[in-house]
């Protein structure tokens, strides 16, 4: 994907994106509600051509040749359109007599832990039983590239981490998989490169450890009884901040920054009961973004209120 741009009237949700995928890999698209993502991943999957930017999968215009494309992935959408009546085999018997060299229903029912609720009819399946669904038929083609759009969304931690285990056993085998969630952890857990997009744009991509590199360690604890945030000491350059009721600094390094903090603390005969520590985190990321985007968007509406000099009619 070269320069990606992708524009609905005067509105443009995408600008300029760039990113290329190896074959096996798992590459992680992140980005908060109206980022873009979604866009570029419905590009990437031919269902929208792209305003300007090139775009090729397995070497193919995804949009031109959808059909040559579209045997070759799978889609996992936000969310699938199911006839509530039928149970979970038909339904899968109904898709796979659409496709060639299919999975079989057993076997794919058994990847996403759906024995048990082969007869069950869909109107009755959890949420979280319904994306396993929209999985199994996702995988049913064998797919050599597989898109998942928040894949365990509605899931219980159980059936989270078993969704994980068949992602990294499909990856194993050789499949390139592209993953959206909103669960960070996840992709901290399974992919190979992320890229984070905001407003349209890419605005950091790598592996996880080249994303966060440089954002330092975050060390938060309670306020010491009889002290105030201001008491608190200076950690590697870095002053608390308060959040949530907990004081919390962003260092370089966390080593010295806690001996300085227990030094601190032995001197004012305090505890530094609740004490945490910790990497920085694609959360943290995140929260990053979301307050200089707050922080812009306050300073754009603070200039267009201001009004405007020039001389009186």
């Amino acid at each position: 994907m070269d320069g990606l741009r992708r524009s609905y009237g005067e509105y443009e949700a995408v600008r300029g994106v760039s990113f290329t995928i190896a074959r096996g890999e798992l590459f992680a698209l992140l980005g908060t509600n109206g980022a873009g993502k979604t866009t570029t991943l419905e590009v990437l999957e031919g269902y929208h051509p792209p305003t300007a930017g090139t775009v090729r999968v397995f070497g193919l215009d995804p949009y031109a040749d959808g059909a040559k494309v579209r045997r070759r992935t799978g889609v996992m959408l936000q969310e699938g359109g199911f006839f509530k009546e039928l149970t979970v085999r038909e339904t899968v018997d109904s898709w796979r007599s659409f496709i060639s060299g299919a999975r079989a229903t057993a076997e794919v029912l058994g990847l996403v832990g759906l024995e048990a609720k082969a007869s069950t009819r869909i109107g009755q399946l959890s949420g979280g039983e319904r994306r396993r669904l929209d999985l199994a038929l996702a995988v049913l083609n064998r797919p050599e590239l597989l898109f998942l759009d928040e894949p365990t969304t509605g899931m219980d931690p159980e059936a989270r981490r078993t969704t994980w285990r068949l992602v990294q056993e499909l990856k194993a085998a050789g499949t390139t998989v592209v993953l959206t969630t909103h669960y960070l952890e996840e992709a901290q857990q399974l992919a190979d490169r992320v890229a984070i997009m905001d407003r349209g744009a890419i605005a950091a991509t790598g592996t996880v450890g080249e994303v966060l590199a440089g954002r330092g360690d975050r060390i938060a604890l309670p306020v010491p009884r009889g002290c105030t945030i201001g008491e608190l000491p200076s950690l590697e350059g870095a002053l608390p901040a308060l959040a949530d009721g907990r004081a919390v600094y962003t260092v370089p390094r966390g080593a010295p920054a806690l001996a300085a903090l227990h030094t601190w603390a032995a001197g004012r005969g305090v505890e530094l009961d609740g004490l945490e520590v910790r990497g920085g985190s694609l959360e943290d990321l995140f929260l990053d973004l979301a307050d200089r985007n707050d922080r812009t968007d306050r300073t754009d509406r603070t200039d267009r209120s201001r009004p405007k000099a020039g001389l009186p009619r």
